[in-house]
């Protein structure tokens, strides 16, 4: 198995230089190290990391935002790494998909399990995500199915056999998908 890659940000760059070198040990790779929070974002897209490992309080955009942006966009998971723990910042980690939350300085016996965590967790919530997409899309196309059914046997007289029968003929004789040919009976329907 080839190594993990993360970006590493984080504002104080002895603290980074200490996380580097603990990730390191741990047998991951860093692929791109930030100060900030918008050269983050950039190195992020562009190196296509595995984990993100970065500072909750970073200046310009924080740490929060970018974990937003790495969940919305489907990036990478995120920990996000905190000096303060306190109810605040635990409201917004809980509020940030896809994060986990460390308090620094970090160690190894808490680093290793969040790192592996958070890259089992992310890729399950992608899989759901995906998962959750395709049922809405099946749901969509039974939908405009039965529509254009409805209209077929309002109009022709069909059962809603027979309606089913000639969309599904007419989506093999034509090569194109039984939604296409529901979506053209709709759109007919529509032009009358």
């Amino acid at each position: 198995m080839s190594q993990r890659r993360v970006i590493l940000a984080d504002s104080d760059a002895a603290a980074r230089n200490a996380i580097k070198a603990l990730v390191k040990r741990l047998d991951y790779l860093v692929v791109g190290e930030a100060a900030e929070g918008v050269t983050a974002i950039k190195l992020i897209r562009t190196r296509q990391p595995d984990l993100i490992l970065i500072e909750a309080q970073l200046s310009g955009m924080d740490g929060w935002e970018v974990s937003e942006i790495a969940w919305e966009d489907k990036l990478a998971p995120v920990i996000l790494l905190s000096n303060n723990v306190n109810q605040g910042v635990i409201e917004n980690a809980r509020s940030v998909r896809g994060a986990a939350l460390l308090q620094k300085p970090v160690n190894e016996a808490s680093l290793l399990p969040a790192m592996e965590l958070a890259i089992s967790n992310f890729e399950e919530l992608i899989k759901l995500d995906d998962k959750v997409k395709e049922l809405k899309e099946t749901l969509e196309k039974r939908k405009v199915v039965e529509k254009a059914k409805g209209i077929l046997m309002d109009t022709l007289g069909f059962t809603e056999a027979e309606a089913f029968k000639k969309i599904q003929k007419q989506s093999m004789n034509k090569r194109v998908s039984i939604r296409a040919v529901a979506d053209a009976i709709i759109m007919t329907q529509n032009l009358k």
